[in-house]
């Protein structure tokens, strides 16, 4: 027998936001790559973000909070979802296309099963296997616009390495959130979503903050009066953008959903962020969504399907 994990509208809701966001993210990243330098774009973001959070949950930076004594953990999340992923995700935009980019990030529910299984002793059923390759299947569907010969054009550049880091870093990120090492975390703060996001910001900031100094040591000399960041109206509405949606927003609803139906099915509805990207794309390129859309987007949701069932 076989039982289908509920998907009510609301855990839909909360599966969905992400990976909307994330679309909506490649695309503004794609955008600013001659505005500001990847790694110092991502520290703004999270630097915004932490303004807009603390009153919500500032009760957690107190000196009494038990957020100190449990820092190492928050340090490790702030690391990962914070300091590297999104990071990783700038820079390879910088020397490989979005195609690229999108597909490598594709591979994210694969490292789901392959953590699960080694490291959390969960076992990779057949049905789990099934969805990761119709999902896949989708998402080559939607990169190649269903020409298939575009796929074997592709050609691996710096850039797909570090998004293949960045996938990885991803799945770990979410198996630590449902799989805490017993005593690791207050309850206090995990039960206050703001308090939770806040803290890992706040540590998550400390690492950007390095990586964006050593950015900023590697940038090339520029003339007197010139400036590696082009200050404007475009970059703030970037910044608002990629600080509300793709961070808190998404961070808040990707939490909740994992919490639901776990990292593995979660991670089958991050393969939806190519398939909004291309409909971004189109929209933003006066292009009406063709027959490959619809194809992908059947593939991807039968992947899920498949996925969230249980023997």
């Amino acid at each position: 027998m076989s039982q289908t994990i509920r998907l009510s509208p609301a855990t839909l809701a909360l599966l969905l936001i992400p990976p909307l966001m994330w679309a909506g993210n490649a695309v503004v990243g794609r955008l600013m790559q001659d505005v500001v330098p990847p790694v110092t774009l991502n520290f703004l973001r999270w630097a915004l973000a932490f303004v807009l959070l603390l009153p919500l949950a500032a009760w957690v930076l107190r000196p009494g909070s038990v957020l100190w004594s449990h820092w190492r953990r928050f340090a490790l999340l702030g690391l990962l979802g914070v300091g590297l992923y999104n990071a990783l995700q700038y820079l390879a935009l910088q020397t490989s296309s979005p195609i690229n980019v999108t597909l490598v990030a594709a591979s994210t529910p694969v490292w789901m099963l392959l953590l699960g299984h080694f490291f959390y002793a969960v076992r990779i059923s057949r049905r789990a296997v099934l969805g990761a390759l119709l999902s896949l299947a989708g998402v080559a569907v939607v990169l190649s616009r269903g020409e298939f010969s575009q796929l074997q054009a592709l050609r691996l550049v710096p850039g797909d390495a570090l998004m293949l880091l960045a996938s990885l870093i991803w799945a770990w990120y979410s198996w630590l959130l449902v799989r805490p090492r017993p005593g690791s975390e207050p309850a206090a703060i995990r039960a206050d979503w703001a308090a939770f996001l806040l803290a890992q910001i706040l540590l998550g900031l400390a690492w950007a903050s390095l990586m964006t100094a050593g950015e900023w040591l590697t940038l090339p000399a520029l003339p007197a009066g010139a400036s590696h960041i082009d200050w404007g109206w475009p970059l703030a509405a970037a910044v608002l953008f990629v600080a509300v949606g793709p961070s808190l927003l998404a961070y808040r609803c990707w939490g909740a959903g994992v919490a639901r139906v776990g990292p593995t099915v979660a991670g089958f509805f991050a393969n939806l962020t190519p398939l909004f990207a291309a409909l971004l794309s189109a929209v933003l390129l006066g292009e009406p969504p063709r027959w490959h859309h619809a194809l992908g987007f059947v593939l991807i949701v039968g992947g899920i399907w498949v996925s969230s069932r249980r023997s």
